[in-house]
């Protein structure tokens, strides 16, 4: 008689207001005791979820979990799963507790059915999954994120990151970066492969295409705070050399006031500090020299009367040279004799002139530099024009360093400097590693000593010999993957659309 009884609550869920909230009640709290009837329970207890009352289905939201038991999990999971679509916070909440509620049972299991959703649902309920698993996951307690279950979470993200698109791609290595497991030399060296898939480096290089060129920077943007002494970065720096360099000035890009040059400096010079031995060491070096010195300009012709025959002073483009010179700095201690035996001696003595002639208009800056912040502290350093003064200041310091190092007989390269738009860190990498979210697609957080960037500003040097050198400093915050869902990455071609329920 039991079971009769049972079926009249079932069949509450198709009576009034008042039978749907005493249905929504029993149908949980009895469930376990008819498991010949689990699937009608199930069934009906989901009518409830899609009910039109908003009470109703809360409260038959709120129950889920009590059916997740067995072989039900899984399917209570995808249920859960694609109720993230919801548009009332409340109930969206109450999803999200769920979900939590059942992934403490078996994670595993609530996993399956958060990635089948992923790789087979709607739109909005990938989205939502993708979102979940981004933010809940590093909630967990050790004691559910078990070895076991991190496995299952890297394998079926590989799945996933077949057919991603950039901004999905940058929420799952801000997951897989998270877990404990992927901490390891080993595992940081898993996700650069990851990364480097995703970057297609066997691909030909297209330079006028702005989505390849916006996805290599993207990947690449997420491969740099996992490289370290013992994750290189050899892969990476090795493309950049031979395709991205002869490019420069031809590339383009989808993101407006963006100055891709500097950018892709930025990126090489930050990979180069961790690039392995490289196979076409001497051939790369010298694309990097080559490209230098496109940016460190020769002296202007003298006339006869000693002034300058043309009216011009070259421009000294000094964020540039500061990411040219540190990744020729880097790369050349693995060649130490590249610029005395594999140049020829009028190609040195060329070099000697362009870095004498840069190092002169550097001695003017820094004393116009110094002069303009000396004596200022605390707050007066937070205007924007002296903010931007000290990171300039940063920057030519930083090349007065190397080109001293390059003036030794022979080369030196001993000196270190610390990049001027990263902080100075005194920890040690893996603690830098820790401090700075560079996986996240917010830019990343700024040392709280150091001078605040904001984006693009400009300085406007005082008026002088060199005057107009520094207006062609740009200063980019670094954003996570811009444009919607669907661009660079193209929109994951057609899946199939997976079943509500």
């Amino acid at each position: 008689q039991h079971k009769d009884a049972y079926q009249a609550i079932l069949d509450g869920v198709k009576g009034g207001a008042k039978e749907k909230r005493l249905a929504a009640q029993f149908i949980p709290k009895f469930f376990k005791h008819f498991p010949e009837l689990a699937d009608s329970a199930i069934n009906a207890q989901l009518d409830l979820c899609e009910d039109e009352d908003v009470s109703i289905r809360r409260q038959a939201i709120k129950e889920l979990p009590q059916f997740a038991t067995g072989d039900n999990l899984p399917r209570v999971a995808d249920i859960l799963t694609q109720l993230l679509q919801s548009d009332d916070s409340a109930e969206f909440n109450l999803v999200n507790n769920a979900l939590l509620s059942i992934f403490k049972m078996d994670a595993k299991g609530t996993l399956g059915g958060l990635f089948s959703q992923i790789l087979q649902g709607e739109d909005i309920v990938r989205e939502r999954a993708i979102k979940f698993l981004s933010t809940k996951l590093k909630t967990l307690p050790e004691e559910v994120m078990t070895k076991e279950v991190e496995e299952f979470i890297l394998t079926e993200s590989k799945k996933v990151l077949e057919d991603v698109t950039g901004e999905e791609f940058v929420l799952f290595m801000k997951i897989l970066s998270g877990l404990k497991s992927l901490q390891t030399v080993s595992g940081r060296q898993q996700l650069v492969e990851l990364v480097a898939e995703q970057a297609d480096l066997e691909q030909t290089f297209n330079p006028s295409d702005p989505d390849c060129v916006d996805r290599l920077l993207q990947c690449t943007r997420q491969a740099v705070p996992l490289f370290s002494k013992n994750v290189h970065s050899t892969k990476f720096v090795t493309y950049f050399c031979e395709h991205v360099l002869p490019n420069l000035s031809s590339l383009t890009t989808p993101v407006e006031g963006l100055d891709i040059q500097l950018e892709v400096l930025k990126l090489l010079a930050e990979m180069s500090s961790f690039c392995g031995d490289m196979e076409k060491l001497e051939s790369n070096l010298k694309k990097l020299f080559d490209k230098l010195l496109e940016y460190m300009p020769l002296p202007p012709e003298e006339a006869e009367n000693g002034e300058n025959a043309g009216n011009e002073e070259p421009k000294l483009q000094f964020s540039y040279v500061e990411c040219l010179l540190y990744s020729f700095h880097q790369l050349g201690r693995k060649l130490p004799d590249f610029l005395t035996a594999k140049l020829n001696a009028e190609k040195l003595k060329d070099f000697k002139i362009r870095l004498q002639y840069f190092a002169r208009g550097l001695q003017v800056y820094i004393r116009q530099l110094r002069l303009a912040l000396q004596g200022k502290t605390g707050e007066a350093l937070k205007t924007e024009e002296n903010k931007i003064k000290v990171v300039a200041l940063k920057i030519t310091n930083n090349i007065n360093v190397l080109i001293k190092d390059l003036f030794h007989i022979p080369p030196s390269y001993k000196s270190t400097v610390t990049l001027s738009w990263k902080p100075v860190q005194k920890a040690d990498a893996s603690q830098k590693r820790a401090s700075e979210d560079t996986t996240s697609s917010s830019p990343p957080k700024k040392a709280s000593a150091g001078p605040k960037r904001d984006a693009r500003q400009i300085y406007n040097p005082p008026s002088g010999k060199y005057s107009s050198n520094l207006g062609s400093f740009s200063y980019e915050q670094r954003g996570g993957f811009r444009g919607g869902r669907g661009r660079g990455w193209g929109g994951r071609g057609n899946r199939s659309r997976g079943r509500i329920y």
